[in-house]
Parts: structure tokens; sequence; C-alpha cells
């Protein structure tokens, strides 16, 4: 299924050792100044003090970035052992690394990292038995340190030619590039301004992408961007006379997402004006002149094509089915009323691929993967024998293809990918890699425990074996609960720190997710979203009344929309951690839709112009709005200056609001990486930088010395 989403053990291994006398560092933080700015809602003054701090643009900005650079960078650089840590980091992290190979053309190409190259490198063979193949493509050649990445690729059905996507900085926007593949070369003009987008060829004459028109006034990292434009591109002519098929302002939706079927008949087009619910359109091509059909209407609900066998088309929905099933319709009648059950709903959520002409539909059950092979009619063929329990993923080939290769993980499993014969249902083992991490060293538990209105939520803990429950363990308590994304247990390097440490990890699967399926995720939403934070702070409490943890070692960590979770978090109770770890947040609820895409998200949030009682529930929770004199866990908040996801004006105000109003000696402080985005594409350089300080940060305000032994 093909989906838009816009819509983050020592061999000498460190020993736990309070220091009890550990003497503090004390932080003087930059003045930030105070603007008159009062917004009216519904009747309702709220002051914006920090409204300035949006302009990214402003030398002002940049002065108040640098000023607050310094005293974060001054205090991480003054943790004796935090050089320590970078060094075993660089160290774990410094094995290959080696992803699911395809196939196109003549040529079998994956991705490779070396250990601590600071992009992945495609590589391409004709037999893959061989254990040499050749660099097709290497960003690490973009720039000089790594921020320039690879965005995505997309080659011709033949194979022959390729076209392939970069970021510059972890910027959203995107430019394509064009490679014969054969020759190895460029073979014309690159397309700039692209958003949101995957390239889709039509045989070898041209594609489809989708692109906004960049704001026209202020920055083009943090202006609005409103109607998505779906365009198909002509090999040999110019961009600026690319063909409009869809979208603009005659048909005005936020993101526009546009695929062919692998026969390459029909353009499956979906159309949203928020990350969930949407339109779905096709159009056949092998008619001249076919116009675009309808086959759904409205964006209550998420359905996509599959795939197509002949003039039976494969729909993936959840219309009547919360958690997903996989229909059949005639092309030439596809309206909803015609669709006919061909894998049914069932008690755990459904996602499905195609490959080998057979359906592979991936349930999750309780949070972990159960694959079950069909074939074109439903019929069940086998389940397949996965290596363990955990996630995995990328059961997805050609029809022709007569093997697969899937990948699998856990917490305790790194990545690995296995070859799956189609036709018996074999599986081996393809690539596994080699890594200083012993898996028989610990213990992961999955409990479910109760949230404040009774609901029951399921939560994985990981730790090493004969760790002592006596409430001193350091815990990282880590979380998403958003936008129907579900957090299944994979394997971290960067994770391996803290866990050889007698560290816990503790990732709370809360509602807003997709584990449980729509129902899960709508209980999260809205004028429900508090349900995330109860879930959460719920989590908090249960690894505290169980002795994993208590306050003075206890974590909490969250990206994007976990970076709301954390800060809704703190300030509706600062007791509740010692340390807390908001990455790219968003936390401003009031004008979070009037930045970059932000409009896109009110599915999930809501709008706080839309109503006076909606402007009230988010007023309620909205973390910038809602810091009060109190004493606060050591914060290092986190966000990167090319961030056009998540502005870091987010971040900027909500550091600002602390600063001005904790109460104690916990430190308040705010990372600003440079040249990076809302995460991906980051340099392997910057990762383990970033993962330095911030372990660096949690053991040092927890009062733990990590030593070598």
């Amino acid at each position: 299924m093909k989906k838009l989403i816009i819509p983050l053990v020592l061999f000498a291994f460190f020993a736990c050792n309070q220091t009890q006398n550990q003497k503090k560092m004390s932080v003087i933080y930059p003045k930030t100044k105070k603007v008159d700015t009062i917004d009216v809602y519904f009747g309702t003054e709220v002051a914006d003090p920090y409204r300035w701090l949006e302009d990214d643009l402003s030398e002002e900005t940049a002065n108040w970035v640098k000023a607050e650079n310094e005293v974060t960078f001054g205090y991480l650089n003054n943790i004796s052992f935090k050089d320590k840590i970078k060094q075993r980091l660089e160290k774990i992290w410094n094995f290959e690394k080696v992803g699911s190979p395809t196939k196109h053309g003549d040529y079998y190409y994956f991705y490779k990292n070396d250990g601590l190259q600071n992009q992945y490198v495609l590589y391409r063979t004709k037999d893959l038995k061989q254990k040499e193949a050749d660099i097709f493509l290497d960003p690490n050649k973009f720039s000089e340190d790594g921020t320039v990445s690879m965005a995505g690729t997309s080659f011709t059905k033949d194979g022959s030619l390729m076209a392939y996507l970069i970021s510059e900085g972890g910027s959203d926007w995107r430019k394509i590039i064009i490679k014969n593949t054969e020759t190895n070369e460029i073979i014309e003009d690159t397309l700039i301004d692209v958003k949101f987008s995957g390239v889709s060829w039509k045989g070898n004459d041209g594609f489809y992408y989708s692109s906004y028109d960049k704001p026209k006034e202020g920055s083009q990292l943090s202006g609005k961007t409103q109607y998505h434009k779906l365009f198909y591109h002509k090999l040999g002519t110019e961009q600026k006379k690319d063909v409009l098929i869809f979208g603009g302002e005659k048909q005005p939706r936020r993101y526009i997402g546009a695929y062919l079927t692998e026969d390459e008949n029909y353009l499956v087009i979906t159309a949203s004006q928020g990350t969930s619910g949407n339109e779905l359109y096709i159009k056949d091509l092998s008619q001249k002149n076919s116009k675009i059909v309808t086959l759904v209407d409205n964006f209550d609900n998420d359905s996509y094509v599959v795939d197509n066998d002949g003039y039976r088309l494969f729909i993936h929905t959840n219309i009547n089915a919360p958690n997903n099933r996989l229909v059949e319709v005639d092309a030439y009648n596809p309206i909803t009323k015609n669709w006919i059950d061909l894998i049914p709903e069932t008690e755990n959520v459904l996602s499905v691929s195609t490959a080998g002409g057979n359906f592979f539909a991936e349930y999750m059950v309780d949070v972990k993967s159960k694959v079950i092979q069909y074939d074109l009619f439903g019929k069940k063929i086998r389940e397949v024998e996965l290596p363990a329990i955990g996630s995995a993923s990328g059961f997805d080939a050609k029809k022709t293809d007569k093997e697969l290769y899937y990948s699998f993980t856990s917490f305790t499993y790194p990545n690995t990918i296995f070859k799956y014969e189609i036709e018996t249902g074999k599986s081996e083992l393809y690539w596994k890699p080699a890594i200083d991490f012993n898996p028989e060293d610990y213990v992961t538990e999955q409990i479910f425990y109760t949230s404040k209105d009774s609901t029951k939520i399921p939560m994985f803990i990981v730790y090493k074996k004969g760790l002592k429950m006596n409430g001193k363990n350091p815990t990282y308590l880590y979380a998403y609960g958003g936008f129907n994304i579900s957090l299944t247990p994979s394997f971290s390097v960067s994770r391996i720190i803290w866990l050889e440490n007698g560290g816990v990890y503790a990732q709370p699967n809360l509602r807003g997710g997709g584990e449980y399926g729509e129902m899960w995720h709508k209980a999260g939403t809205q004028m429900k979203k508090q349900n995330v934070f109860d879930d959460f702070i719920a989590a908090a409490e249960y690894l505290k009344d169980n002795k994993y943890t208590s306050t003075d070692y206890l974590a909490i960590a969250g990206g994007s929309n976990g970076g709301l979770l954390i800060g809704a978090t703190m300030t509706q109770r600062p007791d509740i951690a010692k340390v807390a770890f908001p990455a790219v947040g968003v936390l401003d609820m009031l004008r979070y839709h009037t930045f970059t895409s932000g409009a896109g998200w009110t599915p999930d949030y809501g709008n706080s112009d839309e109503s006076k009682e909606m402007f009230e529930y988010l007023f309620g929770y909205s973390p910038v709005h809602n810091v009060k004199e109190a004493e606060y866990p050591a914060t290092l908040i986190t966000t990167g200056d090319h961030d056009d996801r998540v502005v870091p004006a987010h971040s900027f105000k909500f550091a600002a609001e602390l600063q001005s109003k904790h109460k104690g000696d916990n430190p308040i402080l705010i990372r600003i990486e440079t040249s990076t985005g809302h995460g991906a594409g980051t340099p392997t350089s910057k990762i383990i930088e970033q993962y330095a300080d911030i372990w660096s940060f949690a053991f040092y305000n927890m009062g733990i010395n990590p030593i070598y032994k």
C-alpha cells in the first residue's frame, strides 16, 4: 500500500555510581525581551510576549539563538564524562548497516553505511551472491558536512531511469534529479520547490509529483503552505511547462498524493485537508482523454488503492472498519456501495502490501507483528513464520518477483533482513549486523497499566537482567500518542548506552496512536487530547509504584507531537520527573496552524479560531501558555534551525517562558542544531553529538556518574 504521510554491553561496561555531593553547575540565562503583543480569541485576551522569536530571518532572533546555544553548549561541554559517552557511541555505532535490496531492471539496489558515514550510500549489483557491489550514488559527496541528504528514489518500470530527491539542511522542500542508470549520468535540469511528494513514473516519458507555491513573503522555512498541486513533468521540457493534473485554487486541498498501479494503467490520486481522512480518485491511463473518477468524495475515512488485477481494484480502507479491511471493486463502477470484502476487518489493525501476485496482511496484535499471506481472491495461503516477537516490515515486491526481502526488529533484536520465497514460504537469513551488543543480557516486558479513566494501556519495558527494582534505576520514558502513528518494538543503537548503564527504557502506546485502530486514534484527538497526557502520566506513576524508578531517576522524552506531550506533561505535572526532553515540539497550540503545513494537523488538534469551545480547550493545555511559576525538571529542549515542519519558534517561545518562570536549580536549556530540520536526513555525526549531549545531561542531572571498569 502506498500512502503519503505528512500529516522522529560495554565490554568494559558503565556502572551506575551515584555521586552524593556532586556539585551542580549554575546557569545564567540570556535576557529575553518581552513585547506587548495581545491576541483576542472569542473575547479572551492572550498575551504573546515572545512573538518576535517567530521571525527566523531577523538579526535579533539570530542573536538570541547564538546566546542560548552558548549557554547550552557551555553547560554540556562541562559535563566531565560527555566525551567518554560520545566515544562509546561512536564505537557502538561503527558497524556495517545494510538495507533490503530491491530489483529494478537488471540490478538489485540497496543502501549501505560502512559505519560512521553521515549518509547511507546507494549500491547496486546484478548478483546478490557476489561479495562486492558498485556504488551507484553517494550522498556523502553532496556536501562536506553531510547535511544534504537523499530523500527518496523512484525507478522507471524497466529500471533505465531513476529520479531521486534531495533535502538540504533537513528541510521538507526537495529537489528532483533524474539519472540514466546505464550511463550514471544526470540527463536534464533539476526540478525545484517540491514538497511532500513522491515521484511516479509513467513509462519512460515523464512522471507525476506534487508541490506547493513557495510562500511569497517572509521566510521560506516558516511561511504557510496552502494548496497542494499535482503535476505531470514530461522529460525534456522545462519545469514551468509542467501540466497541472489536480489541485490548486480550483480544487483546494492541503495534501495531494499520486501513484500508478504496477501495470501503469491507473493513476491513483489521494487528496486531503489534514493528516487523516482522504478523498480517493482514479484515472484510467490506458484510455485517451479519460476523466478523473471519484471513488470517495469526503475526508471522513482513509482509503488507498493497494493494487489491481486488470479491472479489479484492491482498496485498503477503514470505511465501516476502524481496524481496516481490504476490499475489491470493478474499476468501471468503483463507488463505495459496490465494494466487496476480500480480507475482512478483525480485532487487530490490518495493513496490506503485495508481492509476487499475493497479498501480505500484517496484523498488529497488541503492538506486535503477525503476517499472513493470501492469494488475490482472499484465500489464506499461510502465516509467515517470524523469527521472534517484534516488528516485521517490507513484504512488498513486483508481481513477477519470486522472492522478497523483509526486515525484522525488536527492542533487543537489531534490524535483520530475511529472504522469503513467495511460493514455498521458506524464510532464510539474508543479513545480520555485527554489533557490540548481546541481546541475551536484557529483558523485554509488555505490561498493561490503568490510565486515569480506567482504560488499559500497553507499555514495553526493557532493562538488563538481574536489575534490582529498588526505585533508583535511571529510566527513560518515551512516547508519541498522535496522528494514528504506532510505536512498535524497534532496536536503537543510541539506546544501548542507556541500557548497559543499568537504565530502563519504557515505551507506552498511548491513545492518539494507531496501535488499536481508528477508535484508539480518535480517543486521543481534539477535545479528547487530554487522554494522551493522562495515559503518559499514568505510565510514569506505574513505573514509580512498581519500583522500576522514582521521580529523581525518571527522564521523560518525545519528539514532534511527542514534544507536545512532554511540554503538556511538564506544565501539568512539573513534579513528575527529574529530566525532560521535549524535541522539535508543537508547543504553541493557538498558532501552530499559521506556520508551514500546520493547518493540516487540525484533524488531530482542532483549531483555536474555529470555536470558543475549541479555543478554550487548546488554551487549557497549550504548553507555551501554561508555564507557571514552579520548579520544573532539568530540561533540554531540542530543535533544528531548518525545521520547516514544526518551526523552531515553538521551542524558542517555550524555552523563553520556562527560563522566565522556573523556580529552582534545575537547568532549562535549549539546544538549537544548525543545518538540520525535523529529523530526517540528519548526518550520523550530528546524531551522535545529539545523543552524547542527551545521555550526559540525563546522567548528570540524576547524579549518576557513568564509570568505565
